[in-house]
């Protein structure tokens, strides 16, 4: 088969607003060196992404509820690796969202896929197979990592989330799926300087997918067309729920 299918699905979860912290800063290259910032993760193999270091004392509860009260919208790239199991190809692609639950998560290389939000229905859309699937944004079961950071609503609603030690310069969380899914075991997310960094996916397969957040712009101006689908001509719909 030409490729392998690697967007990762998630259950349907955002985040909601809680206290605002008192120190709370934002540098849009997550306060690494300007390499992090200049760097094209699409020009780069995957162990080559510039490292991060937080800066920020909040713990990482503190630092997602405040990336969710003050990020409205943002772009940058994100790359992603999956270890475990069959080896599978490294990906990279660009991000963009914009609250209340519009996102746009491209994977441009090896392989075109999308998963877009315009806020009703979240379209998931591969050119190599000629299919696009269509849900309710409500609905959604799992459309992508950008379900999870971009969204609305309260993560512990369908996590059980808890604090981890630091690691890698960065403050992680890990929640925990509260009903069995099938498609992952937990996720950890790392923070650093109040911006997501790292997802690591543990699936029920034994395979670890790592995504890793880069060039940051928060509280960019983010264009409507980035939100928005038309299935090419002769592409198969498929609607669910």
């Amino acid at each position: 088969m030409k490729k392998i299918t690697q967007i990762v699905l998630l259950g349907t979860v955002a985040m909601a607003s809680q206290a605002y912290a008192q120190d709370f800063k934002i540098n849009n290259d997550l306060l690494g060196n300007e390499a992090t910032f200049q760097t094209d993760l699409g020009k780069v193999t995957f162990s080559e992404i510039p490292k991060v270091e937080n800066k920020v004392k909040s713990d990482a509860r503190q630092q997602l509820s405040d990336f969710v009260k003050n990020i409205k919208s943002a772009t940058g790239q994100f790359a992603q690796a999956t270890t475990g199991g069959k080896a599978k190809p490294a990906q990279s692609g660009t991000f963009a969202f914009e609250r209340p639950g519009k996102f746009s998560w491209k994977v441009t290389k090896p392989f075109e896929q999308s998963v877009i939000s315009d806020g009703k229905l979240v379209y998931q859309y591969d050119p190599d197979l000629a299919q696009v699937t269509e849900r309710s944004v409500k609905d959604a079961v799992g459309a992508s990592p950008a379900s999870i950071l971009f969204g609305t609503g309260s993560l512990e609603q369908n996590f059980t989330v808890k604090t981890l030690p630091e690691k890698d310069g960065m403050v992680w969380l890990r929640a925990t799926p509260k009903v069995a899914d099938a498609g992952m075991s937990y996720i950890d997310i790392a923070f650093a300087n109040n911006l997501p960094a790292e997802l690591r996916i543990l699936d029920s397969f034994g395979q670890t997918t790592t995504i890793k957040l880069r060039n940051f712009k928060s509280n960019a101006a983010v264009s409507a067309a980035t939100f928005r689908f038309t299935a090419p001509a002769g592409v198969d719909r498929v609607r669910l729920n």
